[in-house]
């Protein structure tokens, strides 16, 4: 069949455009230069910005760019004023990547399990603090201290102590309440990111899984061998320095099918555990609502995991020093 010539052309014009191997045309910032002539492309910082984005050039036809060749195609007419206009596409592609990055539905909930992670550690710090205190006034509370729940030490102090000492108590109680609170809504919160995660090991700990991760997006592309250690990080740069035995879960230890299965099955348990939720994070990136079929099959296989795990005699334990 005869290959009309028109169309012909057309179609080798359209790949030698589009193909970088075959095209001679080279793209920048400011247009298009191709045998000598320049093509200005239009628009603000913003577009030009949005176009650096959607430039793709081999290296191997790849010229590098100079202002003489900016002015030349009429975008400046001088070097400050191409550096000038090139400082205002950086800001504003900055700018543009930063409000992407905070107009994510995982941003809040990242700084809000940061923020509860934070009030941890400061109420721990406080409770410290007021023990030792107390302890100056009351030398034989140490023992006592040891086999009491923090909360109730605190309390026995605020209502024990005079001055100073019982605004303190009274402040990490508050501060305390405050923490419940702001835990609760993060549990709410990551129901709301993370339907598929939070439906296996619960919400505040599929928070806090995805806050150790960076974000909901990092979180989609790690392997399930990465989720399995997330949160053992003084274990895992202890295993890799000093050759101690490996550790076999972090985080997800708080799920009650790890915790509860011997100590020599807790590795089997947490891998498969780390299997769902890697797929469950992905789903929960890349759809966003959950999936009902999959967290029933997720569920099943955890649980007949576990179940085995918890029925099967435990070895003798190894100590993990041991040489």
């Amino acid at each position: 069949m005869p290959v009309d010539v028109g169309v012909a052309g057309m179609i080798y014009g359209f790949i030698r455009t589009h193909t970088p191997y075959l095209s001679t045309m080279r793209s920048y910032w400011f247009g298009d230069v191709e045998d000598g002539q320049c093509t200005p492309s239009g628009g603000d910082a913003q577009a030009k910005a949005d176009r650096i984005r959607s430039i793709r050039t081999s290296m191997e036809s790849f010229v590098p760019l100079t202002w003489e060749t900016a002015v030349a195609c009429g975008a400046c007419r001088d070097r400050a004023e191409y550096i000038a206009k090139l400082r205002e596409i950086c800001f504003a592609a900055a700018d543009r990547d930063i409000r992407q990055q905070y107009s994510g539905k995982d941003a809040e909930l990242l700084q809000m399990v940061r923020t509860l992670d934070e009030m941890d550690t400061v109420i721990n710090l406080l409770t410290e603090r007021a023990v030792e205190w107390y302890q100056l006034r009351h030398p034989t509370f140490t023992r006592k201290y040891r086999k009491t729940p923090a909360h109730i030490v605190v309390k026995n102090i605020r209502e024990k102590s005079r001055g100073a000492l019982s605004f303190v108590a009274g402040e990490i109680e508050r501060l305390s309440a405050t923490r419940t609170e702001l835990a609760k809504a993060v549990s709410g919160r990551a129901n709301d990111v993370m339907p598929n995660t939070s439906a296996l090991i619960g919400g505040l700990v599929a928070a806090r899984l995805m806050a150790h991760a960076g974000g909901l997006s990092d979180l989609s592309r790690m392997p399930a061998s990465a989720i399995q250690v997330l949160g053992a990080r003084t274990a895992l740069f202890a295993h890799l320095r000093t050759k101690t035995p490996s550790p076999k879960h972090g985080i997800i230890f708080q799920h009650r099918r790890v915790h509860n299965a011997p100590r020599d099955c807790r590795g089997k348990v947490a891998r498969v555990l780390a299997g769902k939720l890697a797929i469950a994070a992905r789903i929960d990136h890349y759809r966003g609502v959950a999936d009902p079929v999959f967290l029933e099959s997720a569920q099943a296989r955890i649980d007949l995991t576990g179940t085995v795990a918890e029925n099967t005699p435990g070895k003798p334990a190894v100590k993990e020093n041991e040489s």
